[in-house]
């Protein structure tokens, strides 16, 4: 209503007060050569305090130039600097990292059972790498399967049975509980997402022991040899193939275990859980696959069918 009075529009008054207490771009001219550009603002000394906006002036409609002393009030409000927002919500960013000795799961966990005691009204959300943690942590139990199934489906098309492949698959686990219990018996370590690494590479590694002793003996069941006989007979000519390649790749991924430097962590939790998924799928596997086969080859084949083959050798 006073800029109305005195023939001054309100945007004028807002633009005066940009240009002052801010900048407004005029030109660019060229002088020694060099181009220089043109800003309008008013001194530091006027912008210090809120005294200084009663010495700008605004023109009005006619000619006059006005004190904006005379057409705005001023007060201090004390604000944040930043106010942050989460999806519409304002919010409070949270920062941190787990304590040594704990994963970086187990202190999500341990946010989401204190984030519970929020007063009504609050709520909390993760961000960033620990909103992506959460979901390829979900997403892990999906991989392993899938990566079970495939293997699955290539040994069926090997051995053209949907019997034996199993007494490889069962491999499987035994690599995964002696990887479990390195990073168990390891503190230092955590089953994070370099651990999920190395599971998902056992999954081969254990598979490929069984299938040295599984592959030799289903080819002599085939041509009418007895299972048991087939069996032990695998068994005692694939035991050095089986100690030699995994003994090599043990020793092969001990560096890898044993890693120092930056980034040593991650290099570490791959190689021990590796290193003890193998070491369980070699001194242990090597004495159940065998008899995992004869009992799968004998509900594979069925007992009239293994005589038969018997017979015909």
């Amino acid at each position: 209503e006073q800029a109305k009075k005195m023939g001054v529009l309100v945007s004028d008054v807002f633009n005066t007060l940009s240009t002052f207490l801010g900048s407004s771009y005029v030109n660019d001219f060229n002088l020694y050569g060099r181009n220089f550009r043109v800003m309008s603002q008013a001194d530091s000394s006027y912008r210090s305090s809120l005294a200084g906006i009663e010495k700008f002036y605004v023109r009005n409609n006619q000619g006059n130039m006005i004190p904006l002393g005379s057409l705005i009030t001023a007060r201090v409000i004390e604000t944040p600097a930043v106010i942050s927002h989460y999806d519409i919500y304002r919010s409070i960013e949270i920062t941190g990292t787990s304590k040594p000795g704990y994963s970086s799961g187990q202190a999500i966990e341990a946010l989401q059972q204190v984030a519970k005691t929020l007063p009504a009204g609050y709520g909390y959300e993760f961000s960033g790498m620990s909103r992506e943690e959460i979901a390829a942590g979900s997403q892990q139990t999906k991989i392993f399967f899938i990566s079970v199934v495939f293997v699955f489906l290539f040994l069926v098309a090997l051995y053209e049975s949907w019997g034996v492949p199993f007494s490889v698959l069962f491999a499987v686990p035994i690599g995964a509980f002696g990887s479990i219990l390195t990073l168990t018996l390891l503190p230092n370590l955590s089953n994070n997402v370099y651990a999920q690494i190395g599971l998902i590479t056992l999954i081969g590694l254990a598979a490929k022991n069984a299938i040295l002793i599984v592959e030799f003996a289903k080819e002599r069941v085939d041509r009418g040899i007895p299972l048991i006989k087939s069996t032990l007979d695998a068994v005692k000519l694939r035991l050095r193939p089986i100690l030699m390649t995994s003994m090599a790749f043990i020793l092969g991924v001990l560096p890898l275990a044993f890693s120092t430097g930056a980034g040593a962590q991650a290099r570490s939790t791959i190689g021990w859980t590796v290193l003890g998924g193998m070491l369980a799928a070699t001194l242990l596997a090597i004495f159940i696959v065998p008899v995992l086969f004869v009992l799968i080859s004998r509900l594979a084949y069925g007992k009239k069918k293994l005589e038969t083959l018997e017979q015909r050798a």
